[in-house]
């Protein structure tokens, strides 16, 4: 089995060391699984793809700008059997990525989202993040009844052959793309996707977010998804 870690990098010097440093690489390796570290860099201008190569990560450069630009093109470079997915600021719970693998193959998931809820840390999210991923978690739970407490979280783990049937590249190009691929995961892949607990710690470097533009953002994408959506009627999938 081969798994890929995957991160998306725009001017992530600082954190990307750190985060790809975290991956317990010797876990991998007891479990007897492969390991592939992997970057799609949106064409930093400063020394995050250097840093990324120091680590022995394999960095592809996509220049079309957008989150969920650079995670469409990281997902058709992967080759592991499953895929996972963090932020290069050190903020996901790397070091615990092979606990999340062994979680999704131990109960024959298909895709697990982490629950960043499950343990903030001190100064890992202020308060007008909170507010803005109650409101989207809320608006998801309500407009499409995804049971997800944390629908803004980056970190996934993605059993890649799940992918197929899932419409990947018609999914937003900006920040919106982490709402959706939860959306449609438990829509088209029902009673093989679950929530699990997880952490946030504070940012390593300068954030890319917007806060208000990008919340907004992803309010609009919630309604406009739910009045133009129609998903094929299809039976729970049981694990």
């Amino acid at each position: 089995m081969k798994a890929t870690i995957l991160v998306p990098t725009l001017n992530e010097e600082a954190g990307i060391g750190p985060t790809l440093d975290a991956v317990d690489r010797a876990a991998f390796k007891a479990k007897g699984w492969e390991l592939e570290l992997l970057v799609i860099d949106g064409d930093s201008k400063d020394r995050t793809r250097e840093e990324a190569r120091k680590r022995g990560a394999r960095v592809v450069v996509e220049k079309r700008k957008g989150y969920g630009r650079a995670y469409k093109r990281g997902f058709a470079e992967a080759g592991g059997d499953v895929i996972v997915t963090g932020d290069a600021d050190g903020t996901y719970p790397l070091d615990r990525a092979h606990e999340f693998v062994q979680a999704l193959l131990d109960r024959g998931l298909d895709f697990v989202t982490c629950d960043r809820y499950a343990q903030l840390r001190k100064g890992a999210m202020s308060a007008k993040h909170r507010l803005g991923n109650w409101v989207l978690s809320t608006t998801s739970r309500i407009l499409f009844g995804v049971p997800v407490r944390d629908s803004q979280s980056g970190m996934w783990v993605i059993r890649r052959s799940a992918l197929e049937g899932i419409p990947v590249e018609s999914f937003a190009e900006h920040m919106a793309f982490s709402q959706e691929v939860k959306i449609e995961f438990w829509k088209r892949r029902k009673g093989r996707c679950a929530e699990l607990p997880a952490s946030l710690a504070p940012r390593i470097g300068t954030p890319v977010l917007v806060s208000w533009r990008d919340g907004f953002g992803n309010l609009k994408e919630l309604v406009k998804k739910r009045l133009t959506t129609r998903w094929p009627r299809t039976k729970s999938l049981q694990s």
